[in-house]
Order: structure tokens, then sequence, then C-alpha cells
């Protein structure tokens, strides 16, 4: 494995290694990869696809480089944006009620760290067990904020960013977490409807796809079936 890694280092810049982990990072259990299986991964599929056009294709010497290089940013976009765009859809589905149970659990008197213990062992998400690792931190000599700190380097969603911060400055400042949150659950149940109203619109070019592709076909087959035959004898 450090073989390996050498290798990898040769090939990508530091900067660039950086980068992949801390994508790789936030996508958490969603990926198989470490950075040195994922960068050599993505060398090796390249260099398939790269000798594979040269033997199938007449000009393949031409093609192949153009065929490597997309290959080489389609694994990028499949394993890396693809995967973080669904995570980031996933946990910002899962904040909406995560952020009600802390809202209802702050109303009852409780300061933030207890809200957020009792929150987190009522909800099961992911979600949540990214502010109970967060609150794991908090009894190793992290404070609150230096947790939630931390929490919100963990997560690529801005929105969920945004509300992690907005409370660390609540908190940090003595103002009102309620009125914070009141605001920031009142975004995500927007979002949450916008989102089902664009995938409700959505539903009509599906259907018209469908009913291109194999609706329109089989109906022209049932009308022109008997011209055919009739013509064919």
């Amino acid at each position: 494995m450090e073989e390996k890694a050498k290798f990898i280092e040769k090939i990508y810049s530091k900067k660039q290694l950086n980068e992949i982990t801390q994508k790789l990072k936030y996508l958490g259990k969603d990926t198989k990869y470490t950075v040195t299986t994922f960068c050599l991964t993505r060398l090796i599929i390249t260099f398939i696809a790269f000798i594979l056009t040269i033997a199938v294709m007449d000009a393949g010497y031409i093609y192949a480089p153009f065929v490597a290089i997309i290959c080489y940013y389609l694994f990028y976009y499949i394993n890396i944006t693809k995967k973080t765009k669904e995570r980031n859809r996933k946990l910002e589905h899962e904040a909406l009620y995560f952020f009600e149970i802390l809202t209802l659990t702050l109303e009852s008197g409780r300061n933030l760290e207890n809200a957020l213990k009792v929150t987190c062992d009522n909800v099961n998400s992911e979600i949540s067990d990214k502010f109970k690792s967060a609150l794991d931190e908090i009894n190793y000599g992290k404070s609150l904020i230096e947790a939630l700190s931390d929490l919100k380097k963990q997560i690529s969603s801005d929105i969920i960013g945004n509300i992690i911060l907005n409370i660390i400055q609540t908190n940090r400042f003595g103002n009102s977490i309620l009125d914070t949150l009141y605001n920031e659950v009142d975004f995500l149940r927007q979002k949450e409807i916008l989102s089902a109203k664009e995938r409700i619109n959505k539903i009509p070019n599906k259907v018209s796809i469908i009913s291109v592709l194999f609706i329109v076909p089989l109906i022209l087959i049932l009308i022109l079936g008997p011209y055919l035959i009739e013509f064919i004898s």
C-alpha cells in the first residue's frame, strides 16, 4: 500500500490529493475508496479505455486520447460529484426532521448541548450520527463551539453548513437560538416543498418520454400491422 501511495504522489500534486481526500471524507460511508485506491482505480480505468479504443477502432490512436480524458473525468463525476449531490439531498431531507425535534427540545428549557443529546438519542438518521460524533468529541475536551465547527467541515452541504454556523454564532454571542432555528426550519420546509414541486413538474416529461419510446411504437404496430402483413404476403 505504501508503494501505491508513493506512486500516486508522483502523479498527483499534493493540492489535488488533499482535495480528493476532503471530497471522500464528505461522502463518509457512501464511498468504498481511500484516496490511494480512488486515484489508482481512476488511472487503471483510463488506461484500459485508452488501450481498448486503439484495439477496437480503426482510427483508435486518434480517438483514444479523447476517450481516455472522458473516462478520467467521468470516473470523478460518478464517484464523487454525483454521489456528493445525492448525499447532500439526503442530509438536507433528514435535517428538517432533526432540527424540528431540536427546536422542540430547546423549547422545553434545555440548553443547546443537552438539547442536542436528547435529539440525537431520539432521531435515527445519518445527520443525527454526525452530531453524536461531535458530542462525543466534547467528552474528550473540546468545547461545544469547537465540536460544531469541526462538524461543519465534515459536511459538504452549504445549507446544513450555514445552519451549523448560525447556531455557533448565536450560541457564541448569546442571541436567541430558538429564533435562529425557527428561521432555519422554515427555510428547510420551504426547500422541501419546492423540491417536491420540482419532482412533480418533471413527471409529465418522463411520461412523454415513456410514451414516445414504448406506447407510440406499439400503437403504430397495431395500426400498421395488418397492412404490413398484407403487403408482405
